[in-house]
């Protein structure tokens, strides 16, 4: 009899700890990767990342948000340094690199689904970026990827560095 009860007391912990898990899985598909991992592990955000570290905002976007990041790739600031006549490291040394990198994350968690058409939100950089929709867009950068979640908030991937 004793031994049933145990067997039976064991089953039942074995279904609620499955349970937990699955539950805990679907609540942070991305394994629990923040947002500058995840973007790390895109590989083409190597100028956005490098300026996160310069600007010491990567401790920011690693903490649980959640936030809304617009991030401009590799090929968006190789633009914007061409389109300036700079170099990454004259960006790099901008003193407003920090408001720069602000406007483009925006509090609290929007996906595409969100999004309306000529809304406004507003950014870390205490400034507001213009949404429209048809294509989806962020001031004048188009969203080229949109909704990639991070477990504490989201990535836009856009193809222009927005300027405040």
């Amino acid at each position: 009899m004793l031994k049933r009860k145990l067997a039976m007391v064991l089953v039942v912990m074995m279904m609620v700890m499955a349970f937990a898990t699955n539950v805990s899985a679907a609540e942070n598909p991305t394994g629990g990767k923040d947002i500058v991992d995840v973007a790390k592990e895109a590989g083409n955000f190597s100028i956005l990342l490098s300026a996160l570290e310069k600007a010491e905002l990567v401790d920011t976007l690693k903490e649980d948000g959640p936030y809304t990041v617009f991030a401009p790739t590799d090929e968006a600031f190789k633009k914007l340094l061409s389109d300036l006549g700079i170099t990454a490291e004259d960006l790099l040394a901008r003193d407003d690199l920090k408001d720069i990198l602000l406007y483009h994350v925006v509090s609290g968690k929007v996906l595409s689904s969100d999004l309306k058409d000529e809304m406004k939100v507003k950014t870390l950089a205490d400034k507001k970026a213009k949404v429209t929709l048809n294509p989806v867009r962020i001031n004048d950068a188009s969203v080229i990827t949109p909704d990639i979640e991070a477990s504490n908030g989201v990535i836009h991937v856009i193809d222009k560095v927005l300027i405040p």
